[in-house]
Formats: structure tokens, sequence, C-alpha cells
């Protein structure tokens, strides 16, 4: 098993990078949580034919919310604009973070 986790983190590694130069973006890039979820389901024994239904019972309230809006607002799912409205701060590397006692 940690052969194959190792795996999976050379490969979220290798294509973090090769979508940030591709993309041309300094925004940082993540594997979705779902990267995991079939090491972790075969990791506890689940049979590889219920992967998809697990996949779809815990988004069906999303989807099924997404639909509604679809239909309540002609088409559209809104999403709302924000503002950040806290306080920059520079970043200070761990090392040089002083400890609160």
């Amino acid at each position: 098993m940690l052969a194959e986790f190792e795996l999976y983190e050379s490969v979220e590694k290798i294509g973090i990078k090769l979508i940030t130069e591709n993309r041309r973006t300094f925004k940082p890039v993540c594997a979705n949580v779902d990267f995991y979820s079939g090491f972790l389901y075969t990791m506890l024994g689940i049979p590889e034919e219920l992967f998809t239904p697990i996949f779809a019972i815990s988004r069906i309230s999303g989807w099924s919310a997404h639909r509604l809006e679809e239909l309540v607002n002609k088409g559209k799912i809104i999403r709302p604009a924000y503002k950040y409205v806290g306080h920059h701060r520079e970043y200070i590397p761990m090392e040089e973070r002083v400890k609160e006692s």
C-alpha cells in the first residue's frame, strides 16, 4: 500500500506542476479530494463496483440543489461575488515566527 500511496503523491506533484506550467497560472492548484478516494476505498476493502455509487451518493444533494437553482433562476446557477473584509498580513516563514506562550 505504501508504494501505491507514493505513486499517488508523485502523480499529484507532477500534475500540479504541469497544470501550473500549461495554464500559466500562479494560483495554487491542489488535487481534488476525490483523487485519493479510490485508494482509500481500496484500503477499507470496499469493492471497486461500489466506488461510483459512493461518489454519487455523496454529491446527490449538491447536484439536486444546482438543478433546483437552475429551475428557479431560468437556467442560471448564481455564484455571488465576495469581498474580503479581513486584514492582510505579510507572510512569515514558520522558522521565523515567534512562539506565543
